[in-house]
């Protein structure tokens, strides 16, 4: 994989960005819970549009930045989940008016404020055992080249999805990583740490409920 710092490949603790490793949350509120999620309606989807974000500009791809040696975040533990043709895990990237700048020795890069992989299947029967399925399996993965865990991960479950997000540190900066399912789409949404700290888990969750429900276009019924 490209590694977008170049040669200067040493990973290398980043002061006030190390800093803010520790986990909890800011008061903010998550994404309107519900008891259950609602019985499926036969919604499927033909594309990922970008949506509308407040204080965003997104766009398809990965904002130009990628940590490489396989620490960005993908979505594993799909198997048995069959795809829609001919679209693939789509990405999109978002930046606030303010951006955020990592450095790393010498080096230091603009990157976006989170970054999205979303995949459409033609039907995922239980969103809630897809979600913890897809969670455990990518976090094992990627906790094996080096983007490790931190606290524990929090559960939500809305009328039209379930959300599952954890804290983590990739390459020394502290990340919010959330996983979200519904009957026709799995995706993740990273985030990166505006002020070098974890975005609380609470307000990534709202935020990640916020973009999958406006990135799932063009339905039609199963």
């Amino acid at each position: 994989m490209r590694n977008k710092w170049g040669t200067a490949a040493a990973v290398l603790a980043v002061g006030v960005l190390a800093a803010g490793c520790g986990s909890g949350d800011d008061g903010k509120g998550g994404p309107p819970t519900a008891k259950k999620l609602a019985a499926d309606t036969g919604t499927r989807y033909k594309e990922v549009r970008v949506p509308t974000l407040e204080g965003m500009t997104c766009d398809k791809g990965n904002g130009g930045f990628h940590f490489g040696s396989d620490l960005d975040m993908g979505v594993y533990g799909d198997d048995g989940l069959k795809e829609v043709k001919n679209t693939g895990e789509d990405r999109v990237s978002c930046f606030g008016a303010t951006r955020i700048t990592l450095g790393k020795g010498g080096s230091r890069a603009t990157v976006p404020d989170l970054t999205t992989r979303t995949t459409l299947y033609e039907k995922v029967a239980d969103p809630a055992a897809a979600l913890d399925k897809v969670f455990s399996r990518t976090m094992e993965l990627e906790k094996g080249y080096g983007r490790n865990p931190v606290g524990e991960p929090k559960a939500f479950t809305t009328k039209n999805l379930v959300l599952k997000c954890q804290q983590n540190v990739s390459d020394t900066f502290p990340m919010t990583t959330c996983f979200w399912a519904d009957y026709g789409a799995v995706g993740a949404v990273d985030f990166f740490p505006p002020d070098g700290k974890h975005v609380p888990v609470d307000e990534a969750a709202a935020q990640a409920h916020e973009f999958a429900t406006g990135a799932l276009a063009a339905p039609g019924s199963s």
